[in-house]
């Protein structure tokens, strides 16, 4: 500790070990040690004694729509960051889509980069988009440091991302694993969405009629065949049905190179809770049934699940119709998902360290980002400090989210986030932002 700036203090200190009360060493916006907690402290040192609150890693959001530029008037990197970092998140990756231009090109990267560069309060990366026409930038985008490219396999909600078909999937996957990148998809078959019935209006039982889970059971089927021949690397996001999970620890034990996330709405929310015409709780694939939500958690348990993620993807108030055939589809989760998540999780019986697990250890490793996601020697001094036993209801006027819609208003979760910390700086507390200071990260070759 004799090269320490800064020591921070708890009797509950969350590391790959387990928890325990330790003093943490930061110098140079790294962490140098972690120590006993009563270990003496080196001259010149400062202090922060953090008490009984639980000193745990920054959480990494490996799934978060900015929709900047372009579509600012949903998010943006300034009010998505400053959300984030309320929410103990230190890290993002930014999805490809819902920006304009879209990331398909090098230069849409850098035209991202740029919007993105000095209003990051949290450190930022970018995911790069795998569309039927843009084979040819999916290696220069790769060289370029994103950290993985999405894909779609059913319409996307936005012309300007369009989806694959099998062969187009099969031709962006080749490219892809031949240089040794990450595809990341959206699941759900077009077939089965385009044979579901489509009877609009604000019943929330018919949209979720409408993205049944056979669905995304047989597009992660395909996926999965796709993989194994092409000896591949994918990703299914935001996993909503429980029926998939059989076929996914299938392909897992053969060798399959594929891992899964799903978000904190389907692990907290339930269909039979959705009022009609609050499409504030609609997304794609849908919130489902309480008894699906269970095996979600038993598989997030037993390993067949990696991650959580928000899947963030906000729009504007007015875009939340009351038909839900027609409002945008998307949850705004940034500011809310460890104290939701934790909320559920120790209802469950689970411990804070599972939650980091799911939220940040794993999602760093999954985008390769080694010096995240722990607290230990060596990784980047991120902290979230958090006051587990402690509630709070949500209240939408004081998110920071741009548009204030949330699935969570009124809802009483446990879990308040005292600060949050970014490479040893406290970037805010109890509500009170520094200017920001976070960077734009690319993928380490």
């Amino acid at each position: 500790m004799s090269d320490a700036e800064l020591v921070l203090r708890s009797t509950r200190v969350i590391t790959p070990e387990g928890t325990r009360p330790a003093a943490v060493a930061v110098a140079e916006g790294r962490i140098t040690a972690v120590l006993p907690y009563d270990a003496d402290l080196p001259p010149g040192a400062r202090l922060e004694d953090l008490g009984d609150d639980v000193l745990l890693p920054g959480l990494v959001d490996t799934h978060v729509h900015v929709n900047d530029p372009g579509r600012t008037h949903w998010e943006g990197f300034w009010t998505a960051t400053r959300a984030a970092a309320a929410g103990g998140i230190t890290t993002l990756v930014d999805m490809p889509l819902n920006s304009l231009p879209p990331t398909t090109t090098v230069d849409h990267l850098r035209t991202k980069q740029e919007v993105a560069a000095d209003k990051a309060h949290i450190d930022v990366g970018f995911w790069g988009g795998a569309l039927p026409d843009n084979v040819k930038d999916l290696h220069p985008l790769h060289d370029a440091g994103v950290f993985g490219f999405k894909a779609f396999l059913s319409p996307s909600g936005v012309d300007e991302f369009p989806h694959l078909d099998q062969e187009r999937l099969a031709r962006s996957l080749a490219e892809i694993a031949g240089f040794g990148g990450l595809l990341i998809v959206h699941a759900e078959d077009p077939h089965h969405l385009d044979t579901a019935p489509q009877r609009g209006g604000p019943r929330y039982a018919d949209f979720l009629a409408s993205r049944p889970r056979g669905a995304e059971d047989s597009a992660i089927a395909a996926l999965v065949d796709q993989a194994r021949r092409l000896d591949a690397r994918v990703h299914v996001l935001h996993l909503s049905s429980s029926d998939a999970l059989p076929l996914i620890a299938a392909a897992k034990a053969d060798g399959v190179r594929i891992t899964v996330e799903t978000c904190p709405h389907y692990l907290t929310l339930t269909a039979e809770e959705v009022p009609d015409g609050a499409s504030e709780f609609k997304c794609c694939p849908p919130i489902r049934e309480s008894a699906n939500q269970d095996l979600l958690w038993r598989a997030l348990a037993d390993g067949t699940i990696d991650c959580v993620v928000t899947d963030h993807s906000p729009s504007t108030a007015d875009l939340k119709t009351d038909d839900f055939a027609t409002a945008w589809g998307g949850i705004s989760g940034l500011q809310l998902s460890l104290a939701a998540v934790w909320t559920e999780a120790r209802r469950r019986g689970h411990t804070l360290e599972d939650v980091v697990r799911w939220m940040s250890t794993r999602t760093a490793s999954l985008v390769g980002l080694d010096h995240k996601g722990a607290i230990e020697a060596g990784r980047d001094a991120d902290f979230a400090v958090l006051a587990p036993d402690e509630t709070f209801t949500v209240d939408p006027a004081a998110l920071q989210h741009r548009n204030r819609v949330t699935a969570y208003a009124g809802r009483t979760l446990y879990g308040v986030v005292r600060s949050t910390w970014l490479r040893g700086e406290r970037i805010v507390a109890d509500g009170e932002f520094t200017a920001p200071k976070g960077r734009l990260l690319t993928r380490t070759p």
